[in-house]
């Protein structure tokens, strides 16, 4: 028997990818609830599938939404840095920054690249009844926050093209990835399709070669 710290006792060595047992948790979590339902997962399964009594479990986790909670908060955490720091920038301009559209375009394509490239598909747990309450009020709240920082980069864009907004529209679009890749339709295209269809909803599908440039651009400076 190898041991990951005091108190915690292993049954066997570690197999899953992580530098803590807390990490091995989560990930095998996140495993779990996506295939067989966040219900249907016990604490005990969830050890087992670590290597790990149950009791040292809740060395990490007291109950199964702090669980949740942080695998939540992984599906939005780095987006959300990413559009708080494109937010920040100064005042755009043409010259240092791209077309308009640049911004917007830069957060989502980074945004659905996180979305599409973790390791388990964590969006689908998103409108579980269990999330809805203030239990996970933090998680709700950094999403919205997201949301809405969209809708500030995509304020104006759309002004001469009826329909919704183009900054909470291409929010949709974003999200609409992770059922994608739940009917594993996603590819390695699937987050730039999403953020230029975002852009060309915004009526901006003529200058959509210079976006996409001046948002890599931004991405290679920010992320």
């Amino acid at each position: 028997m190898t041991y990951a710290g005091p108190g915690r006792p292993r049954h066997q060595q570690p197999s899953r990818p992580g530098a803590t047992a807390r990490e091995e948790i989560l990930d095998a979590a996140a495993e779990l609830f996506t295939t067989q339902g966040f219900a249907s997962t016990s604490t005990r399964s969830i050890a087992d599938a670590v290597g790990i009594r149950q009791s040292s479990l809740y060395h990490h986790f007291k109950t199964k939404d702090d669980i949740l909670e942080d695998l939540l908060e992984g599906t939005v955490s780095g987006g959300l840095a990413f559009a708080r720091a494109v937010a920040s920038l100064p005042a755009a301009s043409r010259e240092t920054d791209g077309p308009a559209g640049s911004r917007l375009h830069a957060v989502a394509l980074y945004d659905g690249t996180q979305l599409c490239s973790a390791r388990w598909n964590l969006g689908v747990l998103y409108h579980l009844p269990e999330v809805r309450s203030t239990r996970f009020a933090r998680f709700l709240n950094d999403r919205q926050e997201l949301r809405l920082l969209y809708g500030e980069l995509g304020r104006g864009l759309s002004a001469a093209v009826p329909g919704p907004d183009g900054g909470d529209f291409t929010f949709r679009l974003v999200e609409s990835l992770i059922y994608l890749r739940a009917d594993g339709a996603v590819t390695p295209e699937s987050a730039m399709q999403a953020a230029d269809a975002g852009i060309i909803l915004c009526g901006l599908g003529r200058e959509l070669p210079a976006i996409r440039a001046a948002s890599q651009l931004l991405i290679d400076k920010l992320a």
